[in-house]
């Protein structure tokens, strides 16, 4: 087996915290950031057992500025 590094992109919906993983698909969630990755991490390694991956080159990450109306 080999060890490999995939991203946890995090995001709130309501009282969870839903994780997903843009290089495999996987999504998952949990009650606090390290529950939902840690869910997330098992989730990745099921569908991997069943569906794996060719490497792949980690994407790169970024942000960007969005100029939006202001509402009073």
């Amino acid at each position: 087996m080999a060890l490999r590094t995939f991203t946890a992109i995090l995001h709130r919906e309501d009282d969870l915290f839903v994780a997903e993983c843009p290089e495999v698909g996987t999504v998952s969630q949990g009650y606090t950031i390290e529950e939902a990755v840690s869910n997330l991490r098992e989730a990745t390694e099921l569908y991997l057992e069943e569906f794996p991956l060719p490497d792949i080159v980690r994407p790169l990450l970024t942000t960007f500025d969005v100029e939006t109306p202001v509402h009073a």
